[in-house]
C-alpha cells in the first residue's frame, strides 16, 4: 500500500484532474461514455469485450483521481 502512495503522490494533481474530466466526459455529444457504460453495467447489458474496455478505460483516470485524494486527505490528518 504504501508503494500505491508514492506512486500515487508523484502525479501531478492538475494534469490528472483535467484528463480525468477530457475522459470522463467524452464524447460529450450525444452522451458521455463513462455514463452510458456505467448505465449499460447497472442494466446487465455490459458484456461486450469493447464495452467493458471502454468503460475501464473512460473509468480509469477518475479513479486514480480519487484514490489520490483520498489519501492526500488521509495523510493531512
Amino acid at each position: 500500500m504504501n508503494k500505491i502512495r508514492i506512486l500515487l503522490g508523484k502525479i501531478p494533481l492538475l494534469p490528472l484532474a483535467m484528463i480525468s474530466i477530457m475522459l470522463g466526459l467524452a464524447p460529450f455529444v450525444p452522451e458521455p461514455h463513462l455514463w452510458e457504460k456505467l448505465k449499460m453495467l447497472g442494466n446487465g447489458t455490459l458484456s461486450a469485450p469493447i464495452d467493458i474496455f471502454d468503460l475501464l478505460m473512460h473509468a480509469l483516470p477518475v479513479t486514480i483521481l480519487i484514490l489520490k485524494l483520498l489519501f492526500q486527505k488521509k495523510d493531512t490528518e
